[in-house]
């Protein structure tokens, strides 16, 4: 069944260079993220106070110091976003290292209502008859209406879809190329003491993988770069049908585990890694939860994440602070992924994409 689409595709380039690329989806967005700036309390009570104080300086040095050396491009395409949005280059930046700037706030600063920005639940599973991700994009309720998709060709020949929160760099959420590659992301919450002040942020690493050429090239651009604080990566290739989760953490940790025929259910805490972490009751109880349910199909994996049956962390989420903005199935043997806007059980498709390597390698 097809369902009325929410979720607005920009289609676009080649671009002459990663400048005009953030340009160009700022200057088609420039409303959407106006809007967004402009309903996110995480932004404008955290983010952009904390940035204005003396203490918060050192730390946005670091972060655009480190991260424009490494990604040069990309830092250049979020000056594009800044520019073709018409918003000042600082709120978009610290939009985009969010995850990176909020550990150092001070919890006075913070109020409970506005603690998490996001969670997600994936469902993985590689065996003799299916190869399939299920993957929920859970957010803030300030995204709500506030992502979009990104279908954009370079200049190298190489393009992507992503699925884009207003503002930010594609994708921290999830997106595939044509060599066959996609990904979905899973926040992690390390301890204080184990976040690095100035890291390289999440945004950049997940912005690269969208253009690796394999899983190993994946693996090595999440591998190379020190990053501030973790994350869960789930990569997925068509080419080999083959997944990994990568789990990582500062000082270049990571843990790569290869999904195999037992279902692999990860939401937002490190499974794998060693790395000492908060202790996070809503996602202990969506994989409690994913425990008990049935996983034999590909039907059951889009069930699973429309679950409901827990109302104060179920793992298809409604509000009040989190929503599932959607969910996205990749079948590695149909070489598809599929958008859902509502509740997966509704089966209301948004989008089919075909997944394919249309450039060799």
């Amino acid at each position: 069944m097809e369902a009325e689409k929410c979720l607005e595709m920009y289609e676009f380039g080649p671009c002459e260079d990663s400048y005009q690329m953030g340009f160009s989806i700022g200057n088609h967005f420039s409303n959407l993220i106006r809007s967004r700036l402009s309903t996110d309390s995480i932004f404008s009570h955290q983010l952009l106070p904390f940035s204005q104080t003396p203490q918060a300086q050192s730390l946005l040095h670091s972060l655009s110091h480190n991260n424009s050396t490494k990604f040069p491009n990309y830092w250049n395409e979020m000056r594009g976003i800044a520019n073709g949005s018409g918003v000042p280059f600082l709120h978009i930046m610290i939009l985009n290292f969010r995850k990176e700037i909020l550990p150092f706030i001070t919890e006075s600063e913070k109020s409970k209502d506005e603690d998490t920005i996001d969670d997600c639940s994936d469902i993985l599973v590689v065996s003799d008859t299916i190869a399939v991700a299920a993957h929920n994009e859970d957010a803030n309720v300030a995204l709500v209406g506030h992502a979009y998709l990104i279908k954009a060709t370079l200049s190298n020949g190489l393009s992507y879809t992503a699925y884009t929160y207003a503002g930010e760099l594609p994708s921290c959420a999830f997106g595939f190329n044509n060599h066959g590659l996609a990904f979905t992301l899973n926040s992690v919450p390390p301890a204080k003491s184990e976040i690095v002040a100035g890291g390289i942020g999440r945004n950049f690493i997940s912005r690269d993988l969208l253009e690796a050429t394999s899983l190993n090239d994946a693996v090595n651009r999440i591998r190379s770069s020190e990053v501030s604080i973790g994350h869960s990566y789930n990569l997925l290739d068509v080419n080999s049908r083959k997944m990994l989760n990568v789990e990582t953490a500062s000082c270049q940790r990571i843990s790569v585990h290869k999904i195999g025929s037992t279902p692999f259910f990860h939401a937002n805490m490190y499974l794998h890694l060693q790395v000492d972490q908060v202790h996070d009751q809503n996602s202990i109880s969506r994989q409690n939860r994913a425990a008990l349910l049935p996983k034999k199909s590909k039907v059951d994996l889009i069930s699973l994440l429309g679950d409901t049956v827990d109302q104060e962390y179920p793992i298809y989420m409604q509000g009040p602070n989190l929503y599932t903005l959607c969910t996205a199935v990749i079948d590695l043997d149909e070489k598809t992924m599929t958008i859902i806007e509502s509740n997966p059980r509704k089966g209301a498709v948004s989008y089919v994409f075909k997944i394919h390597n249309s450039l060799s390698i």
